[in-house]
């Protein structure tokens, strides 16, 4: 039983190692695509993805924090 244990994780991880192989060779896209330094930074050129796959919300605003009183009334 405490074989079973020890191995057992091992299993696991090779069963996902396999899943995750098969899956990125199933994938269906035939150009990777590549990187290349555009003004600056990189830029990802040809590819499976498009540029309305994947969407970026818009940040929420931060509200402004109110000014703090220089200093307080002496009376």
């Amino acid at each position: 039983m405490t074989r079973l244990r020890a191995i057992a994780p091992l299993l696991v991880a090779a069963v996902l190692t396999a899943i995750a192989v098969v899956t990125v060779k199933s994938a269906g896209c035939d150009d990777p695509g590549h990187y290349e330094l555009v003004g600056g930074g990189y830029q990802l050129v040809g590819g499976c993805i498009a540029p309305g796959d994947i969407l970026v919300p818009e940040p929420a605003p931060v509200t402004p924090l109110p000014a703090a009183d220089p200093a307080p009334a002496k009376s």
